[in-house]
């Protein structure tokens, strides 16, 4: 078998990362800057649930997996769960040596009036993790080991760049796929999540983000990098073809719910009152939301389905996951019907379908987040007033925000895809997509 020196600079690049961690020489004693506190402020229960919330997070890769892998072609199954939980393994290494650091490390930005509004971290705070240890920090998870809040944040780096995954799938070469992710992770993921859950970020401190567990971070800007994906790929020789596995797409949407109590309920960042809320708010909108898409369906003539089911329950996960610590559980009922309807609409939607989004990724994932951030702005209690409880300033700042997040996202991935592209080309050719990927790219086949 030939092999290519894109695929000799890959694993060159992996084994200088290997060795280069052993090889770090610190320049900093990052506990004597007074940014942690001593150990005997942790809290043994937030360990725990956090512990337990961080494994059901990485659970959500594989579900996600699942999912995906069942709603594809027979000849692309493989190719299609392959490119969610490779990220397990490449954006775990990415997040370990700068992705943390670019995401929680020293605030860089701007300075207007005395105060500081970051946009990203600085990539020397914590290399390889460094200095990232048992003891908690006094700012960003207070009764928990500072290495635990970095490894539950890893979870959110990897499964983002896999929830991408859907639009371009059946067409997208391999390698050019790990190439993407990395830049995406590096160049709009963590200044992202920078200035959203950053104490010192843009989103944070000046627009007054309320954005609980990746309304924003994680699903608007997958949303629209899988839009510009699909764009940029064009539509399949076949753009129609028959779910190869419902039952996958059960199991993956079972697994996804199970992972998404973690996700949302471990946003608390300690077993409290908060997370317990965010754990109700979670399954009842994915619940409303469920119910709704297969009535919704039956209304406009089509048949209640197991794959409608599914969706359903999962734009209701995304919806409610920004502000699902914030609101009520009658609201989030509310939150999860208005969700379904509008994403129902969006994947009928004759003008996107055009476009061949695979999986309808943005009519679930990027529209279910938006309407989350909307209804989390209106519906929102807590310290920073939400619409409906006189917060007119922050609803206003919230819309700015989602049209900057959105600009943000699509353009900046769209520009990402022309950069992968001229180093790699994408798309893979007429005759392996006929073929299908499993075969053309892994020598791998279901039978």
């Amino acid at each position: 078998m030939k092999i290519g020196l894109k695929w000799i600079v890959s694993f060159s690049i992996i084994a200088l990362v290997a060795f280069g961690g052993l090889f770090w020489n610190p320049t900093s004693d990052v506990y004597g800057t007074g940014e942690f506190l001593s150990e005997d402020k942790i809290v043994g229960a937030d360990v725990a649930w956090i512990l337990t919330a961080s494994g059901l997070v990485l659970l959500m890769t594989p579900g996600l997996s699942f999912f995906y892998g069942g709603m594809v072609g027979k000849k692309n199954v493989i190719s299609t769960m392959l490119q969610s939980f490779i990220a397990l393994g490449v954006i775990s290494i990415l997040w370990v040596v700068v992705g943390f650091s670019l995401s929680f490390g020293e605030s860089l930005g701007i300075n207007v009036n005395g105060k500081h509004y970051g946009i990203i971290g600085n990539p020397l705070s914590y290399p390889f993790l460094n200095g990232v240890g048992s003891l908690p920090h006094k700012e960003m998870a207070s009764t928990i080991p500072f290495i635990l809040f970095a490894l539950f944040q890893m979870k959110f780096a990897v499964i983002t760049p896999a929830i991408i995954t859907g639009s371009f799938a059946e067409r997208v070469r391999f390698i050019s796929y790990l190439l993407f992710i990395v830049l995406f992770c590096i160049f709009i993921y963590t200044p992202l999540c920078h200035m959203v859950w950053h104490p010192n970020g843009l989103l944070n401190t000046y627009f007054g983000v309320k954005d609980f567990a990746g309304g924003t971070v994680v699903h608007m800007s997958a949303g629209f990098a899988a839009l510009a994906g699909a764009l940029v790929l064009g539509k399949r020789q076949r753009p129609h073809h028959d779910p190869s596995n419902i039952s996958f797409v059960l199991l993956g949407t079972g697994m996804l719910w199970f992972g998404w109590f973690g996700f949302n309920a471990g946003s608390a960042l300690g077993a409290n009152a908060s997370a317990a809320l965010a754990f109700g708010t979670t399954t009842i909108a994915s619940a409303s939301a469920m119910m709704t898409w297969i009535f919704f369906d039956r209304i406009n003539g089509r048949s209640i389905s197991a794959l409608g089911a599914c969706i359903g329950a999962v734009v209701g996960l995304v919806a409610i996951t920004p502000g699902c610590g914030f609101v009520s559980i009658p609201e989030s009922l509310f939150i999860g019907f208005v969700a379904a309807i509008v994403s129902n609409l969006m994947v009928n939607w004759k003008g996107l379908k055009r476009i061949d989004d695979t999986l309808d990724v943005f009519a679930c994932h990027g529209v279910g987040g938006i309407i989350g951030m909307i209804m989390t702005a209106i519906f929102a209690h807590g310290e920073k007033a939400s619409l409906l409880h006189g917060g007119v300033e922050v609803f206003l700042h919230h819309m700015a925000a989602l049209i900057l997040v959105s600009v943000f996202t699509f353009f900046g991935s769209l520009f990402l895809y022309k950069i992968t592209n001229a180093i790699i080309t994408l798309r893979v050719s007429e005759e392996s997509e006929s073929k299908g990927l499993d075969l053309s790219q892994h020598e791998e086949s279901l039978n």
